[in-house]
């Protein structure tokens, strides 16, 4: 089962695997990089050909490693790579920048990093304050006119951000948060990637692991989960109650929490893939059994329901 990214020609399997637990060792501490080879290289085997990636992951070292393994399949055709930037170093301090030639540096840079002669997908990763936003996508444009990229995509812009990139109609795919928990995407982007065709792609998916259903209200929440707004006190709570009726229906399947929750997100007309991250080679593996699911009209109204803010 493929599906078209959106009005782009990259044809991909709905579930992809971001990658910034691969070399990502200023998000992760204490990353093995080999355990971070083995789960792209398991995902590759197992059907996976969608990898996103990052220059901010690692930084640069995530790049550096998915594009080792995708060399040594000898597939690089039959995979399509989706990488970011905008992020660079001004001293220490990490500035992002959408000038035309910083772009146009950073497109060539991932292609050394990737050890590739195209990316099929690049992203500008963050806006900065200062490049008009069409005047940015136009020099993607340029690049993909040159063959360096297959596909231009947006992340973390606002949506005025975003219609100001899109003036001529050369954005494909915009990336930005959504799950079942934050669904401010369907009313503030949603009807934007219907009227231009642009693919949205989710980032936390599974809401820093609570729509995974691991979580009960005995369950000790990292200090780092404790700030996020799902995680307060009184919302975590009906937050629980609410993943307790999705369980029903995983139950109901043999399936787990999560793999209801991913597949519910490919019902959605504006979402094509999923890029759910993936810390070790097992969980790529379970990420790939949402394929299995066939969810019926009935379970997506309920689940619709459930989730209504």
């Amino acid at each position: 089962m493929k599906t078209r990214l959106g009005r782009t020609d990259l044809v991909v399997n709905p579930i992809g695997l971001g990658t910034n637990a691969v070399g990502g060792h200023n998000l992760f501490p204490n990353l093995d990089e080999n355990a971070g080879r083995e789960l792209v290289r398991s995902g590759l085997e197992n059907g996976i050909d969608f990898l996103d990636t990052a220059f901010i992951y690692g930084p640069k070292r995530s790049e550096e490693i998915v594009g080792e393994v995708v060399k040594e399949t000898g597939r690089r055709s039959d995979i399509v790579i989706a990488t970011k930037g905008s992020h660079k170093f001004a001293g220490t301090e990490l500035v992002n920048d959408n000038s035309p030639a910083f772009l146009k540096q950073a497109v060539e840079e991932s292609l050394q990093r990737l050890q590739t002669d195209y990316i099929d997908l690049f992203y500008i990763h963050f806006p900065d304050e200062d490049t008009p936003k069409d005047e940015a996508v136009g020099a993607l444009k340029e690049l993909k006119d040159q063959g360096k990229i297959r596909a231009i995509g947006v992340s973390n812009f606002t949506l005025e951000q975003l219609q100001e990139a899109n003036k001529d109609g050369y954005v494909d795919v915009y990336q930005g948060a959504y799950n079942l928990l934050d669904r401010s995407a369907e009313t503030e982007f949603f009807p934007y990637m219907r009227e231009h065709q642009i693919s949205f792609v989710p980032f936390y998916p599974l809401a820093s692991g609570l729509l995974t259903g691991k979580y009960n209200k005995n369950t000790e929440v990292s200090e780092k989960n404790k700030k996020r707004p799902q995680f307060q006190p009184g919302v975590y709570e009906q937050n629980l109650e609410r993943i307790e009726q999705v369980r029903q229906i995983a139950n109901s399947k043999g399936a787990e929490v999560s793999h209801i929750v991913l597949a519910w997100y490919l019902t959605r007309e504006e979402i094509d893939v999923i890029i759910p991250g993936a810390k070790n080679a097992g969980q790529v593996l379970h990420n790939l059994k949402t394929l299995d699911i066939q969810l019926t009209a009935e379970e997506i109204t309920a689940i619709d329901e459930i989730f209504k803010s």
